[in-house]
């Protein structure tokens, strides 16, 4: 198939090296077009506007936000413009579930098809294929997507023909990712201020009841204070916050804990901490506490 692939950030470079490597002709469009070099190199065409990665079959877009999908959806000779009848947008970028309704029926009125596929995974994972995928759309979008999605995923679930469900489940993944970071940083900065060991305490829990990756993933980073490079940065968790209680404001659902995540980022990037991983969040308990300064530590003081 002939694929666009609009947005080689972190995650989107592994995703676009994997279609190369399941040999689909990929077309790759960048704001930053150096970042796309080592796709070329690969064997992919370089576009120089977006709308001259959406001529063929499919487009994936894997972009930060809100504003930067709806720049490149809806501008003059973007995504909606350029789509021929027929082709499918592939989006996994982790947006509102306003904009997706938008996208929605927008694809609809042209004739285009339409799916949101938001992953979970890290760039690693992404790298090696491994993602987890979640997807949602009508069913002639969904088999015209499928191929395309296993290729970029170990595990593909189709949800719903609704593409905001799938939306919806990201961000709910998300937050639930947050609440362990949280977590996870109070646990550890009790145990820390008892004069215990951060990393033997993480070998027990992961060892006996929590020995699951997203524990052992992000144990490690906040037991090490390894919060660069960031692998999702701490702006993006924000923004994932900010969504989930967006979403559920719209359905009534109260999200105490999500408030409280809202907060902890909002400290960490005023007190200097926009660079780091999200995880970071992960550290605020030990340096409320005083275990440690505030932001930005990195493997300091560490028990």
């Amino acid at each position: 198939m002939k694929v666009g692939f609009i947005g080689i950030g972190q995650m989107g470079s592994g995703m676009a090296s994997n279609l190369l490597r399941a040999g689909q002709t990929v077309t790759v469009y960048n704001r930053s077009p150096e970042k796309a070099k080592p796709l070329v190199t690969m064997g992919a065409s370089l576009a120089a506007k977006p709308g001259d990665a959406c001529r063929g079959d499919a487009v994936f877009t894997m972009l930060a936000n809100d504003e930067a999908v709806t720049a490149l959806a809806f501008g003059k000779d973007g995504i909606i413009d350029s789509m021929t009848g027929g082709a499918v947008h592939i989006s996994s970028s982790t947006i509102s579930l306003a904009l997706i309704e938008r996208l929605t029926e927008a694809h609809a009125r042209r004739g285009q098809l339409f799916v949101s596929a938001p992953v979970f995974g890290r760039p690693d994972v992404a790298a090696a294929g491994q993602l987890s995928m979640v997807a949602a759309g009508p069913d002639e979008a969904i088999d015209r997507a499928r191929p395309l999605l296993e290729a970029v995923s170990q595990k593909l679930f189709i949800v719903s023909q609704t593409p905001k469900d799938a939306n919806l489940i990201k961000l709910s993944g998300n937050f639930l990712i947050a609440c362990v970071i949280e977590s996870l940083g109070e646990a550890m900065a009790l145990v820390a201020k008892a004069g215990l060991n951060r990393q033997q305490y993480l070998e027990i829990l992961t060892s006996t009841m929590f020995n699951v990756p997203v524990y052992n993933t992000y144990g490690s980073l906040i037991a090490e204070g390894r919060f660069q490079p960031a692998g999702f940065a701490a702006p993006l968790g924000q923004k994932d916050i900010q969504l989930a209680l967006a979403a559920a404001e719209a359905l009534g659902v109260p999200l105490p804990i999500g408030s409280l995540l809202r907060d902890r980022f909002i400290r960490l990037i005023s007190n200097g901490g926009a660079a780091l991983d999200w995880s970071a969040i992960g550290s605020m308990a030990a340096a409320d506490s005083g275990i440690q300064p505030f932001a930005g530590w990195l493997r300091t003081r560490a028990v």
